[in-house]
């Protein structure tokens, strides 16, 4: 009897402790709240764009570095209405393995094409022209900051901008007017059960530090005999490292939401925070220097640390496992 009730008592346990998160709560503090911010950041980057759009503009570099922060915020909620439309990549082109933003930019501006000044218009142009990457070209590349067709570059900027700011607001409107209730008021043909929405944000954490690990920090590594410190995430605007920072502090808050704030979990985020404040270089540049090649290395492994802790303790006490995510084909 006595083996038997222990028995219970364990089945008990283990059924509380597999609880799935509280996907209410997690939408209504954390994706609500940073979508939220987006839309309000890139309204004002569209209307400083307005105002002000040549390329050393100290108000507009200062809220494209504003609307990108919130970006990257949420650059790891990569479901639902981001990938509506394809407004995520709309966003966001990046990687950009064969140079396609440059190449679309430059022959916009060559062809001093219309386009641009018709908003809807512009949101069928090729995702390479648009969001953030494409904006950071006009503002920091010398080769499109600088020279001919100022007038048109200018046109171009403002177009970019307020297509941001548009795809930020449908984001943000998708959200509020129908996907969140799916998410939190399971029994939906997108959400069966409560476990499922769970499992969903789970994805989406794991994903976001797979991204940073694998393809923020990855890409300039390189490998020893050959870095690429070229790759690096928005070096030409100095934000490489920045991302990285910028998204474990998003994702640890998302992490710390679903783990019930395991402390396990925020000590293993705290730790890699303290790994980015070692690497004493903004953009990966000097990768190829073995010391300075080791801090970043030591940051990828700490990353790596925190998804391994999730896969193996977190998610399965929780009964939940990451699926796929659209960030799963970049």
């Amino acid at each position: 009897m006595r083996l038997l009730m222990s028995a219970f008592a364990f089945c008990v346990a283990t059924s509380a402790a597999a609880q799935a998160p509280d996907a209410r709560r997690i939408v209504q503090e954390h994706v609500l709240p940073r979508y939220q911010m987006l839309a309000d950041d890139t309204s004002a980057l569209m209307a400083t764009a307005q105002a002000q759009c040549v390329a050393d503009s100290a108000p507009l570099r200062a809220a494209y570095h504003t609307a990108f922060d919130a970006w990257i915020g949420v650059s790891h909620l990569r479901f639902g209405p981001s990938e509506q439309n394809d407004r995520g990549f709309a966003l966001a082109f990046w990687p950009d393995p064969r140079g396609s933003t440059p190449k679309t930019l430059a022959t916009l501006i060559q062809d001093q094409d219309p386009v641009a000044q018709d908003a809807d218009a512009f949101a069928t142009v090729s995702v390479a022209a648009r969001g953030f990457y494409a904006l950071e070209f006009l503002l920091f590349d010398a080769q499109f900051a600088e020279g001919e067709n100022a007038e048109y570059r200018c046109v171009l900027t403002q177009a970019i901008t307020r297509d941001i700011a548009a795809n930020a607001q449908a984001i943000l409107s998708d959200w509020q007017n129908g996907y969140a209730a799916l998410m939190t008021e399971a029994g939906n043909d997108t959400y069966r059960t409560d476990t499922e929405a769970a499992q969903q944000l789970f994805t989406a954490l794991s994903t976001g530090l797979e991204f940073t690990s694998g393809t923020r920090i990855a890409r300039p590594l390189g490998t020893f005999d050959r870095p690429r410190p070229n790759r690096a995430e928005a070096r030409r605007s100095e934000r490489s490292l920045r991302h990285v920072v910028l998204s474990l502090e998003a994702t640890r808050e998302l992490a710390a939401l679903i783990s019930g704030d395991d402390a396990a979990v925020d000590a293993a985020f705290e730790v890699a925070l303290g790994r980015a404040q070692d690497v004493d270089d903004p953009v990966f540049g000097t990768v190829a220097d073995p010391q300075s090649r080791f801090r970043v290395e030591v940051l990828q492994q700490s990353i790596n640390s925190i998804r391994r802790l999730l896969a193996e303790e977190i998610g399965p006490r929780l009964g939940i496992t990451a699926g796929f995510n659209s960030l799963d084909g970049d």
